[in-house]
């Protein structure tokens, strides 16, 4: 069974209230939300909390995911995302997120074999982002780290808004051909 297939049928455990198929699901993708998270809070605390926030999400929402529109851990990891902005935004911490920070803590998986899984992801992420046009790189670090609308990335780069969107949809065309979903896996 594939790692997507394994993802589904564990999500609809957690559907059918399986607390156990949570905790795989959280031994699994809990460290890679947790390192978004805290890219974006900046904070250990909150991103512990945005955590907490995305897995009662998980729990209560697991019938909502829908295969059609992409991958259990990339659902997982955009409710993640979401609830690490919606925190961000409650917060009032978009100048705390505009201060540059070199190195991120990641949190360290118990299980080596899926933090090696999560590591070469993040390589392949971090080596496609670095094919992108800089331009492209910059609006959708901006989008996705600090949840920016386009018009706001546009005022911020004092760029057209059709300029920003043509960089938007041009980098996520290219990273589409450079990260196809079945490597996800």
């Amino acid at each position: 069974m594939s790692q997507q297939e394994d993802d589904r049928v564990c999500l609809r455990r957690v559907s059918d209230g399986d607390s156990s198929a949570l905790a795989e699901l959280y031994d699994r993708y809990g460290s890679l939300i947790y390192s978004i998270a805290f890219r974006i809070l900046r904070s250990s605390a909150d991103a512990e909390d945005a955590v907490q926030q995305a897995w009662v999400q998980v729990w209560k929402t697991a019938r909502t995911y829908d295969p059609r529109r992409g991958s259990v851990a990339a659902w997982i990891l955009t409710v993640g995302r979401s609830r690490a902005l919606d925190l961000y935004r409650s917060l009032g911490s978009r100048r705390r997120a505009e201060t540059h920070v070199e190195a991120v803590p990641v949190a360290t998986p118990e299980d080596p074999v899926s933090g090696a899984a999560h590591g070469q992801l993040g390589a392949r992420v971090r080596d496609a982002l670095q094919e992108l046009a800089p331009q492209q790189r910059q609006v959708l670090e901006i989008a996705y780290f600090e949840g920016l609308s386009q018009s706001e990335i546009a005022e911020r780069l004092k760029a057209p808004l059709g300029t920003v969107k043509s960089w938007t949809r041009q980098g996520l065309t290219r990273l589409k051909e450079l990260l196809p979903q079945e490597e996800w896996a």
